[in-house]
């Protein structure tokens, strides 16, 4: 009898360690999975409490889910559209700050004062294309990129238009863009320095303008103003206040300014005594002189010609 109790009781101890050299390999195993873990986590780009968000913005995701599935299936969308809303905004996934970026000359105000429309609103039920439409009828505004930013942000990075010209207007001055958009009332003193286009249309032909400056790269920064006339034609002003009448149609227009580019650099048309030149009839230059002063539109008899 004594000796079956010392072949259990050996039995036992042998059971144990066993166990507990299973127990300690599980610990180790763990311990490296673990480590592991932690070493992946590090690899990605988000910090501990990021990861908190995303893991809740995902069970709060897959809870919305559900409960949009099953009210679409039981015929009442809108009953869960309203549903997610409430469990987002339980949950603290609401607009609460609107960040603005790309914003340099225009007034901030006016995209927070459309953006802030959305506050408290939950951030299912934001309606970001009619945001984006609503930024982008402002005038300075060539477009519009808004995004939500989980879980309280509302993201929006404006492009703006450039600033091009002045147009004259009979009341006040107007920067416009290249074009033609209207951008705002501006001063004359803020307006010094910048091509200034007069005549009506004017400012739909913004575009054509610079096109036709770009066919005589050398004569564009000498342009101080531009008018069109009778919705067919220009008539430039430099810089030395001369007039250069050109003729009607783009191409026609093109050549000529071409080619007064060219005589200019053969014999210094600009800041001569010559108030105005006229190139309505090509191929032949008009010129008028101080003693002969006429309205290049009077079709005047020319003080001089040129072929």
């Amino acid at each position: 009898m004594a000796q079956q109790i010392r072949r259990n009781g050996t039995t036992g101890v042998r059971r144990a360690a066993k166990a507990q050299s299973r127990a300690v390999t599980a610990r180790r195993a763990q311990g490296r999975a673990s480590g592991f873990a932690d070493w992946l986590m590090g690899l990605l780009p988000f910090t501990e409490e990021q990861w908190s968000r995303i893991w809740l913005a995902m069970i709060i995701g897959a809870g919305v889910g559900v409960a949009f599935i099953i009210a679409s299936l039981a015929g009442v969308p809108a009953l869960a559209q309203a549903q997610v809303a409430r469990m987002a905004a339980d949950a603290g996934f609401e607009v609460r700050h609107v960040r603005v970026t790309g914003t340099s000359r225009m007034d901030e105000q006016q995209v927070y004062a459309r953006a802030l429309a959305t506050r408290n609103q939950a951030m299912p039920e934001v309606d970001i294309a009619k945001l984006r439409a609503e930024l982008r009828a402002l005038p300075w505004v060539a477009d519009a990129r808004v995004s939500i930013q989980l879980p309280h942000t509302l993201a929006i990075d404006i492009v703006e238009r450039k600033p091009h010209a002045v147009l004259e207007k009979a009341d006040r001055l107007v920067l416009i863009d290249a074009s033609g958009t209207e951008l705002e009332p501006v001063s004359a003193d803020k307006a010094k320095g910048m091509l200034r286009l007069a005549g009506p249309g004017a400012g739909q032909q913004a575009r054509n303008l610079e096109l036709l400056l770009a066919a005589a790269p050398a004569l564009g920064p000498q342009v101080e103003a531009a008018e069109w006339v009778g919705n067919r034609r220009w008539n430039l002003t430099f810089k030395t206040g001369q007039l250069l009448a050109l003729p009607e149609g783009e191409v026609e227009a093109a050549s000529a300014l071409v080619k007064f580019a060219r005589l200019d650099g053969q014999n210094r048309l600009l800041g001569g005594k010559v108030l105005a030149f006229d190139m309505r009839s090509p191929p032949r230059l008009y010129m008028r002189l101080p003693q002969a002063v006429r309205e290049p539109e009077s079709g005047g008899t020319a003080a001089g010609g040129m072929d």
